[in-house]
């Protein structure tokens, strides 16, 4: 029992409230006030990845052959290549208009700002600016409150949906268009937010949409294609490669793309598919596809040089290098090392403490904000935009220096180019006499400008002003990032750590008079607080790679990011997955900790189950589906000693002993099998072997020694009918009597059998029962009508339904002495939704699902293992 204190004298003062156990408290899906724990929710469904390999199925393998089998391996080939030109042009069309919008309010306001120094009107140019601001993040709002799933980056959703959740409508159309076209106006509107996340959900939803149309398209030229339907009804290895390609869309990193699906989602990759999504054999592939298609268009549209391919992402970091003549210049040295160890560690420390305060925030939104009406959410939206608009035009104005043009760029080698781009990107204001704003500069411009300037530009920005930029971007981006808009949290990840990278190379070189080059060390502080924040390795190190296009950074990219990491961890978790916890979602980890191999299948299982049997009347179907929330029932016959007498009562139950006894495979009745194919051969010698294995062959199988020590094992039980549903006036030997486990059945397939009049009547055979295909049965895929949408008027609730052609009778399962480790393994490899428990003698025991593998659950079933020991 929970305990108010640390006694056990304690429990009798409990009131009725704190009595809860743990395991009830994760059942429930409840909060612990005292901890201030957030356990996973009930209410988060399971994703359907394992088959069904029922008789409509096997119909279908049936009809297969090597000629289908590459015409469905082509369409794959297009289907994958589609999705990352599809992905590419989203990109395409954010960054036009993001650049549109944002040079118009820059350019409008900065010229306001120019006048009004002079006039002294400033209050005008900060009302403009305002103005466009807000209502610019008053669109990305409003869109998120027509679907609220498109709020925040998305990669905790699809890091849970690709862990095995269902999420509702996360890849639906209408989240796609408020989620590009919300992140579009939020970027625009100045908030602290980056478009990449939103990218990366964005290609997710176009991996999950376009094998449904392409479906749809070639149902209407009558092209017979029901095993696709089959193979792409789980749509988590598409998802997988459209965030893949949103990543490369991103940042232009094919293969950091795939590397971040991998290690940020999916749990139930194919590897055949991360050929097709990372390398190009024959044909383009997801990321590339993405990547280029990308990179042909804003090569084009930017420089006019269609084909020249010179913008490979939406972030580019520029060429890393020397300037040409410089021998005493290195990018990075082995003492450098040194030092990118320890901003690894102030990236962890710093990216664990913007976890922390975030996390608090989005409590504080979950209980005081989102319970209220849906316009508070807007005005928040409203208020961070007004405080951000604010900072920005202040701190440019008010707490910026004056510095000097005659500044060298690192990427470049004349000084009339020099020039050309540093009088792009500055901003004067209030400075004269050949001089910039640094502060200005880095505010005025859009983050992407920010951040090549902190990686090249030279010695262009003073400690103080780089000081007061990270702590207000820390702040301000911190705050955002939850509010009801599409934010994602790259970018400003990014600057904050370069800004951080810059202070550090600012002060080793002005304090110790280091040779060193400072957009390494940018560089550095942007992967060391980006690391901290999201905790990536491998994936961000490679991505960080392809960006800057310079392969000697992998070293120090790669202990940066583990050391922070590892300082992170030791304090918190990352920011998506502290997101996915707040928001209860059952998500499943790598592995199990160690000790919780103490704990076996049958510590964790679900015992009490509500199952149907494969011969059961329709009243009992419908009155199980409409009282129950279960998605798959267990197909169960019961172990009785007297079934004769029971046969010759009831056709119903007769039915059910007939398929009991027809689907218990013995060693005699497979060899019988054998034998009678065997006896097609023309040997002699085989035939004379089966004959002579026939001849010794009990005359009636229901007399085989096994089945009657099965029979014997069991006393009577009640004279309890197969079409009576679960009772609570049930003893304990009725509800948990011995179950022949014969399969699984979901939900939807119920439902379908039901609407579609799949039936007999009492006095046919179920012969006489309408067969149903698998097109029939997929056809209502993904959004299978529900029982309540059934029409009982017309259905005769005396009418039985034969369950075992569509039933999947060879579903995944365990015994009850399986160790957890095990169970975890099998289930979240093999992408299971339910995972029955089996004894020695064929009776299902419990049922498992992802609930009873959370960390949550299985800590409870720990404590009470040890209460009980």
């Amino acid at each position: 029992m929970a305990c108010c204190g640390g006694c056990l004298c304690c429990q009798c003062c409990c009131n009725e409230g704190e009595t809860r156990t743990p395991e009830e408290l994760t059942i429930l899906g409840e909060t612990r006030e005292d901890e201030d724990e957030i356990l996973p929710r009930k209410d988060y469904e399971s994703l359907d990845y394992d088959r069904c390999i029922n008789e409509p199925f096997l119909d279908v393998l049936e009809g297969l052959d090597n000629k289908k089998a590459r015409k469905y391996e082509a369409i794959k080939w297009i289907l994958v290549f589609a999705i990352g030109v599809s992905t590419g042009l989203t990109g395409l069309f954010v960054d036009f208009f993001v650049r549109l919008f944002t040079q118009m309010k820059f350019s409008l306001v900065g010229q306001s700002v120019e006048e009004c120094s002079e006039n002294g009107c400033l209050a005008l140019s900060l009302l403009e600016l305002l103005a466009l601001n807000m209502m610019f993040v008053f669109i990305s709002s409003v869109l998120v409150l027509i679907e609220p799933v498109a709020a925040g980056s998305g990669i905790p959703e699809i890091k849970s949906y690709l862990n095995g959740v269902k999420i509702p409508g996360i890849v639906r159309l209408r989240t796609f268009i408020c989620k590009v076209t919300g992140v579009l106006f939020a970027v625009a509107a100045g908030l602290f937010v980056g478009k990449e996340g939103p990218m990366i959900h964005s290609g997710a939803i176009i991996g999950a949409g376009l094998p449904q149309v392409l479906l749809h398209m070639l149902s209407c030229i009558h092209w017979d294609f029901v095993y696709f339907v089959s193979v792409f009804r789980d749509k988590r290895d598409f998802v997988s490669a459209g965030a893949a390609a949103g990543v490369a869309a991103a940042f232009g990193a094919p293969i950091g793309g795939t590397l971040f699906s991998l290690e940020e989602g999916s749990s139930f990759w194919n590897q055949a598919l991360t050929w097709k999504v990372v390398f190009c054999a024959e044909k383009l592939f997801c990321s590339m596809s993405a990547t280029f298609t990308l990179n042909f268009f804003r090569s084009g549209i930017n420089f006019n040089k269609w084909g020249s391919f010179q913008l490979p992402g939406l972030l580019n970091f520029g060429e890393f290098k020397c300037v040409d003549g410089d021998k005493t210049c290195h990018l990075w040295t082995a003492v450098d090392l040194a030092f990118f160890v320890l901003m690894g560690v102030a990236g962890g420390l710093l990216g664990a403490l913007f976890n922390c305060i975030n996390k608090r925030l989005a409590k504080y939104r979950m209980r005081n904000v989102h319970p209220k009406a849906r316009f508070i959410r807007v005005l928040e939206s409203l208020l961070v935009c007004m405080v951000t608009t604010l900072v920005i035009f202040v701190a440019s104005v008010a707490l910026g220096e004056c510095r000097d043009l005659v500044s060298t760029s690192n990427n470049t080698s004349t000084q009339g180019s020099v020039n050309e781009e540093v009088n792009s990107t500055i901003r004067r204001f209030f400075c004269y006499n050949n001089t910039y704003n640094d502060m200005a500069t880095l505010f005025f411009n859009p983050q992407e400008v920010a951040i090549h300037q902190l990686f090249h530009q030279n010695a262009t920005f003073s400690p103080i002003t780089l000081s007061l930029f990270f702590v207000l971007y820390f702040v301000l981006s911190c705050w955002t990032y939850g509010v009801s808009v599409p934010s994602g949290l790259f970018v400003p990840s990014l600057l904050c750590g370069a800004s951080l990278g810059r202070l550090v190379a600012n002060v080793l070189k002005i304090n110790f008079h280091m040779q060193i080059y400072s957009g390494t060390f940018a560089l550095i502080g942007a992967a060391a607080f980006l690391g901290g924040v999201v905790r990536m390795t491998i994936s961000l190190t490679v991505i960080l790679i392809e960006s800057t296009n310079e392969i000697t950074y992998g070293l120090p990219i790669m202990i940066t990011l583990m050391v922070a990491k590892w300082t992170g961890d030791f304090f918190n978790k990352g920011i998506y997955d502290i997101h996915i916890h707040l928001k209860g979602v059952p998500l499943l980890e790598w592995e199990t900790e160690v000790e919780m191999d103490k704990l076996t299948a049958s510590d964790i299982m679900e015992p009490n189950l509500t199952y149907v049997y494969p011969h059961t009347r329709i009243q009992s179907l419908v009155s199980i589906l409409r009282t129950t929330v279960y998605h798959a029932f267990p197909v169960v016959t019961e172990n009785r000693d007297n079934e004769k007498e029971f046969m010759k009562g009831n056709i119903l139950i007769s039915n059910n002993i007939k398929f009991k006894k027809s689907s218990v495979l013995t060693r005699a009745g497979e060899q019988r099998r054998r034998c009678q194919s065997m006896k097609s051969y023309p040997s002699s010698e085989l035939r004379n072997v089966c004959d002579e294995q026939t001849a010794v062959e009990p005359a009636e199988e229901g007399q085989d020694i096994l089945q009657q020590m099965l029979e014997r094992r069991h006393v009577p039980y009640p004279n309890l009918y197969p079409d009576q549903s679960p009772s609570e006036e049930w003893t304990m030997e009725e509800r948990f009597r011995p179950l022949t486990f014969h399969g699984l059945i979901l939900r939807s397939q119920l439902v379908n059998l039901l609407i579609r009049g799949v039936c007999y009547a009492e006095n046919q055979s179920s012969a006489s029962q309408p067969r149903l295909s698998h097109s029939e049965m997929t056809e209502d895929y993904p959004r299978f009508p529900d029982i309540h949408d059934l029409d009982l008027a017309l259905l005769n609730p005396r009418m039985i339904v034969d369950v075992t052609p569509y039933m999947n009778p060879c579903p995944y399962t365990v015994s009850p002495n399986t160790r957890v480790s095990q169970v975890f393994n099998l289930f979240r490899t093999m992408g299971l939704r339910h995972l029955p428990v089996v004894n020695a003698v064929g009776e299902i025991v419990g049922i498992i699902t992802r609930h009873n593998l959370t960390h949550e659950f299985l800590v409870a079933k720990l404590r009470q293992h040890y209460i009980t020991i």
